[in-house]
């Protein structure tokens, strides 16, 4: 009868115990009710963040808010004045930039995540290419067809193919056949739709994109390393600081290497 009355004593107090927890929890996100973290981010990082943002919020009750465009476009926004607590850039250059208009944090830099860069296709396209030195990418395109990539003159991933093709000896034949977009997931969209038969774009990007299909990858050396920087910027509080350190937590590592991506490099 003791042992009986002690055990379910024991249960009603791990019951109440639960119970004090769920409410803390809640209490917590009930306080935070109104919080928001504001990120500018690159393109290419759309669905994942979007993902991890979500995992935050049910979490702690700060919201997150997103600007996704190019890397390059972002860092004028923040230097114009837009109201962004963090910035995610797909390339060290904007990065820099960034902190040489003193709009970032420097001590907050750190390095987020890897990529890699593909060759896309539509979905249905027979087209097969060994990515290699001279490949007959040129031939590829057909009589009038245009390589879809980032421009370029700015997006990240426009320049990292740029440097792809110059390295593999076939930039020459194809720089006056490209369609330039404002950034990697309009690049990603020309192709899906048609609009192009080929398109450079990150692994990450033709995994969320059911209308294309990878046609082959570029050799890791052809490129700079491909690195997405994160900072603070200036304007950030200790919401912003509180979801920047999560984001390097396990649980968010786990939902970007679900979508391909690749962690930092230690």
């Amino acid at each position: 009868m003791g042992k009986s009355r002690m055990t379910g004593m024991a249960k009603k107090f791990m019951l109440f115990f639960a119970a004090l927890l769920a409410l803390g929890a809640s209490s917590a996100r009930a306080a935070n009710a109104g919080h928001t973290v504001s990120v500018f981010a690159a393109a290419s990082l759309t669905n994942a963040l979007q993902e991890a943002g979500k995992a935050y919020t049910v979490k702690t009750g700060v919201g997150v808010t997103y600007n996704f465009a190019s890397s390059a476009l972002l860092a004028r926004q923040i230097e114009a004045g837009a109201a962004a607590d963090l910035f995610v850039s797909a390339d060290v250059k904007w990065m820099d930039h960034a902190l040489e208009a003193g709009v970032v944090d420097p001590a907050s830099r750190h390095d987020l995540l890897r990529g890699r860069l593909a060759l896309i296709a539509p979905a249905d396209s027979k087209v097969a290419l060994r990515i290699a030195p001279g490949f007959a990418l040129a031939a590829a395109l057909g009589a009038d067809g245009r390589l879809a990539v980032g421009d370029p003159a700015s997006v990240p991933a426009g320049m990292y193919a740029q440097a792809a093709l110059e390295k593999l000896g076939v930039w020459a034949s194809v720089a006056d056949r490209l369609a330039r977009a404002e950034n990697v997931r309009v690049a990603l969209a020309y192709v899906a739709r048609h609009e192009a038969p080929l398109g450079i774009v990150y692994v990450t990007d033709a995994k969320v994109e059911p209308g294309v299909r990878i046609v082959g990858l570029f050799p890791g050396g052809s490129h700079p390393p491909i690195v997405y920087p994160v900072a603070l910027t200036r304007t950030a509080g200790k919401d912003a600081r509180a979801f920047d350190s999560w984001l390097c937590g396990r649980e968010p590592a786990a939902i970007f290497a679900r979508y391909g991506f690749l962690p930092p490099a230690r």
